[in-house]
């Protein structure tokens, strides 16, 4: 049996070997955890807002092309 080490290892040898170091970096760094306490800080932009005015937020971005991942599946 594979130990989770030896996946890591496996799926980080087959990024570089793929994608290259710097290319590897990058798929790497859209995986990233962030930083910050969402749960807490969604408050901060939340809290004095309406429902209303949050839906009328989404179908602004609706229109818009914001797939951050683009670049990664060309």
């Amino acid at each position: 049996m594979t130990t989770q080490n030896e996946i890591v290892q496996k799926g980080y040898k087959a990024l570089v070997d793929s994608l290259g170091v710097v290319n590897a970096i990058r798929f790497i760094q859209y995986f990233s955890p962030g930083k910050g306490d969402y749960t807490k800080e969604r408050y901060q932009w939340l809290d004095d807002k309406s429902l209303d005015e949050v839906f009328r937020e989404m179908e602004q971005f609706k229109d818009t092309d914001s797939n951050q991942y683009e670049e990664i599946i060309e």
